[in-house]
Order: C-alpha cells, then sequence, then structure tokens
C-alpha cells in the first residue's frame, strides 16, 4: 500500500501559526468588550441566585405562615371537640385524625407524660413544656419508623387536669421544596453561565471585528490617504456614531490638507506678480540713482512710493491670509464673542466706505430698519462685511451707460438667523462660477484687470463658518447680492 504524502507545517510555520493563534486569543481576551461580557455574565449569574434564594426564603414564610394558621384552626376546632365532650371525645378525634394521611401530628398526653393517643411515638425532653402562642420547630419519631427524626411546626395546649395537647405539622414538604428550589438553582446555574458566556464571546467578538475594521482603515490613513473613512454598521449605536464624528473629523482634516496645498500653490502662483512688480520697483529707483540729478529726487520718490504700494499689497494678502487661518482655527471656540447689533455694525462699517463709493459715484445704503441682535466676533464679522462691500464697489458698477451704480446693505433675518445681504447693480457672477469664487484667490477672469487678491470672499466664508453659519452667493437680478447669514446664539 502506498502512503500519500502529508501536508504537515514545518516545525517553524507550526510554531508561528501557534502563537499567531494564542496572540489572537490573548488579545481577545483583553478586549474591553470580552470584560464586559464577562462582567455581565457574573453579574447575571449573582443576581440569578439572589433572586432564586429571595423566593425560596419567601415560599418558605408563606408554607410557615400557612401552617401557622393551620394549626390556629387545628388548635381552635379541638377545644371545640373538649369543651363539647371532654377528654374522651378529644381522644376519640385525636385517634381518628391520627390515622388519615397527610401531614398533621396529634398527641394527647397525661399528667404524667404518657401518650394516651396520637401518631408521635418520641419527643425530645421539654417539648410538651413549650406553651408558647406560636408554634416552634421541634423532631419527632412517628410509630414504626425507629430512630428517624422528623422534624415539624407544633404547639402545645394545656388541657385542664394537666393534660396536654401537642397540634403540630410535618416540614418534609416544605423541605423537599426547598431541596427542588437548590437543585434547580445548581442545575440552571451553569447553563445561565454557559449561555451567557457564549452570548457574550458572540458579541465581543463581533465588537472586535468592527475594531478592527476601523484599525485597519485607520491604517491605511496614517499612510497619507485622507480619501478612505471609516466604515460604518448601519446600526447607528456608539461605534456607528464614533465613525461618523472621526469621519467628520478627517473630512476637516483633508480640507485643512487640501486648503494648505492649495494656498501654497495659489501663493507661488499669484504672488510672483506683485513680487516682481516689486522687484522691479526697487531696481528702477537703483537705476535712478545714476540719472540726472535734478530729476533724481523726483524719480526716487515715484520709485519708492510703488515700492510701498505693493509691499502695502503683499501686506493687505498676507494679513487676509492671517484672518482666514484665524477663523478657520477658531472653528470650535467661540472666544471674543460677544452680543452685536446686526443694524448698527453694517452702519458702522457702510459709513467708512462712504467717501469711496461717493468717488466711484455709487449710492451706498443701509437697510436696517431695527436692531438685529445676534453673538458674534466683532472684528472678524467687521472685516468680512467690509470685505463683501468693498467688493461690490469694487466690481458692482452698472453695465448699461448712463445707469447709477447703487450697492445696498440689508439687515433682517429670522429667530434663529440674522441676514446681512450685499447686493449690486454689477454685471455678476455666473452660476457656475459662484460656488469657486468662495475659494482662496480665485479671481475670475473679467476681474483680472482690477486689484484685489481673490481673498474677500474667502475670508467672509471662513468667517461664516467660523459662527456657524452661511454665505450664499445670488443673483441680484441685475447684479450679484453676498448673504452672510449668522445665527443668532452662536454655535458650541
Amino acid at each position: 500500500m502506498v502512503k500519500k504524502k502529508g501536508t504537515a507545517l514545518q516545525p517553524a510555520e507550526f510554531k508561528n501559526t501557534t502563537l499567531s493563534r494564542l496572540g489572537s486569543a490573548d488579545r481577545f481576551f483583553r478586549t474591553t468588550s470580552f470584560k464586559l461580557a464577562l462582567a455581565y455574565v457574573v453579574i447575571v449569574g449573582v443576581g440569578f441566585t439572589l433572586a432564586l434564594s429571595r423566593v425560596g426564603e419567601n415560599v418558605r414564610e408563606l408554607i410557615d405562615q400557612q401552617i401557622g394558621q393551620t394549626l390556629e384552626a387545628e388548635l381552635k376546632g379541638l377545644n371545640d371537640q373538649y369543651q363539647e365532650g371532654g377528654l374522651n371525645q378529644l381522644v376519640n378525634v385525636v385517634q381518628r385524625r391520627s390515622t388519615a394521611p397527610g401531614a398533621s401530628i396529634y398527641l394527647v398526653t397525661a399528667p404524667n407524660g404518657a401518650a394516651v393517643a396520637g401518631n408521635v411515638q418520641e419527643l425530645p425532653p421539654g417539648v410538651l413544656d413549650q406553651t408558647a402562642p406560636a408554634a416552634v420547630a421541634i423532631s419527632y419519631e412517628r410509630p414504626g419508623e425507629p430512630n428517624v427524626r422528623r422534624r415539624a411546626l407544633a404547639r402545645v395546649f394545656v388541657l385542664p387536669g394537666n393534660f396536654r395537647l401537642l397540634v403540630g405539622y410535618d416540614l418534609e414538604d416544605r423541605d423537599r421544596l426547598g431541596s427542588i428550589l437548590g437543585s434547580a438553582l445548581m442545575g440552571s446555574l451553569p447553563w445561565l453561565l454557559s449561555i451567557g458566556a457564549f452570548g457574550g464571546f458572540l458579541v465581543a467578538r463581533r465588537l472586535l471585528q468592527r475594531v478592527d475594521a476601523m484599525s485597519a482603515k485607520a491604517a491605511t490613513l496614517l499612510q497619507a490617504d485622507l480619501t478612505g473613512r471609516l466604515p460604518l454598521s448601519g446600526a447607528g449605536d456608539e461605534i456607528d456614531r464614533l465613525a461618523h464624528n472621526l469621519n467628520a473629523m478627517l473630512d476637516r482634516i483633508a480640507r485643512l490638507v487640501e486648503g494648505i496645498k492649495q494656498v501654497s500653490d495659489n501663493i507661488a502662483h499669484d504672488l510672483r506678480t506683485p513680487l516682481t512688480r516689486l522687484r522691479n520697483n526697487a531696481e528702477h529707483a537703483l537705476f535712478a540713482r545714476d540719472g540726472d540729478s535734478a530729476a533724481r529726487p523726483a524719480a526716487l520718490e515715484q520709485a519708492l512710493e510703488k515700492v510701498i504700494e505693493e509691499a502695502d499689497g503683499l501686506i493687505r494678502i498676507f494679513n487676509a491670509l492671517l484672518l482666514i487661518a484665524r477663523a478657520e482655527a477658531s472653528s470650535s471656540s467661540s472666544e471674543g464673542f460677544a452680543e452685536l447689533d446686526g443694524a448698527a455694525l453694517a452702519a458702522d462699517v457702510a459709513e467708512l466706505y462712504e467717501p469711496s463709493a461717493e468717488e466711484r459715484g455709487v449710492t451706498l445704503k443701509v437697510e436696517a430698519p431695527e436692531a438685529e441682535k445676534f453673538r458674534g466676533h466683532r472684528e472678524l464679522v467687521s472685516q468680512a462685511l467690509a470685505n463683501l462691500i468693498d467688493n461690490a464697489l469694487k466690481y458692482g458698477e452698472p453695465t448699461l451707460p448712463g445707469e447709477l451704480g447703487e450697492v445696498t446693505v440689508a439687515v433682517g433675518g429670522d429667530a434663529r438667523f440674522i441676514e446681512i445681504a450685499v447686493g449690486d447693480r454689477g454685471p455678476g457672477i455666473p452660476a457656475a462660477d459662484r460656488e469657486r469664487v468662495l475659494e482662496r484667490f480665485v479671481r475670475l477672469e473679467a476681474s483680472r484687470s482690477r486689484p484685489g487678491s481673490g481673498l474677500g470672499l474667502s475670508l467672509a466664508a471662513a468667517v461664516a463658518r467660523l459662527h456657524g453659519g452661511t454665505l450664499r452667493v445670488e443673483d441680484n437680478a441685475p447684479g450679484l447680492k453676498v448673504t452672510l447669514r449668522l445665527p443668532r446664539e452662536a454655535s458650541q
């Protein structure tokens, strides 16, 4: 007979596999879910034991109470028999009842302690002297059962002539019921613990699988892959809520990383031109130094003014970037927030731009019929509103010849939000570009020839996000309307 070749693991492979399994089992037993399941099984087992023990005690108390009531009724009936027919009738009744099947015991004794009638053969010394009104526990022997000690609850009644009557109830049934309950406890407790342990194992295993899936996905995120997200089971439990919040955090991190990358690219692209102009103006000032002595001061002054102008422009750009970064970094904090009046704030900012509006021949109006209270950051909201008005004045010139320019700042809202809308009568922005203009350094082709950095709307959008609000870019028919919508109560 030819033996088939086996596929047994080599010693090293077997060792690695065994260690892997042991490590996996050890990791499972160290999980919080397994510990919680184990604690739950122990608590259920202890609770079940205490509950069943309490049930046994209540059953015993109920049986003892019923026995006491039965003994009271027996004594009353026998006492009536004694009163009616004397000792002889009592003895006859006791003798008849003693032979009937049941758990009741009876004994009538003479003054010298000798048994006259009953189904009790022997009692411990002193039992007949216990004439308390409540039943007491005794031990006794029945006729025909020598050396078999039984337990009973009994009462002793003293008759005239020092005769004594003992009426009791055997506790064999009560003890048997207690034994049944004890057996039920001992028999069902292992099953309960086994089922609980098995259920805890399944629950812990399920939780561990979900946690392992989340850990595996998190490991991929550590490799700079921010596109992945933690898996959701759809159960809506606390693990799903945790994964949802972590995914939201990852979304925000991805946006910030993308924003940093975009800002870096935009800075490299859009600051090249002003830096080049700054260098050229400085170079022109250097060349003017060697020119005609009469024209030298004027040429130097003109060149330095251009250098200062370009430097101021660069400073404005970096200030705007810092304000945006500050707003985005403070997106989870309400530090610096105070109670503000939107109407007064709009009027104050518009007043600063009235001279510029007059120079451009544009009418600047503020429509704020009443105070509009809200909580916000005064400096950032003022800067955002200033950017919106400045954009409206620069890009909102009428398209038709002879038409007068108009910029309107309207303040309103509802019970939950305040809205500050800045509208103009200019050419507006195509619908396809209204979301894109909220990004940093984005300037449409129509505005390339005008001064600006493309950061005004980005700052306003960042301020809106800081307050838990939104910035809407809409058609003003004709013109453009940009609405800053902020909650009246600061978001937590």
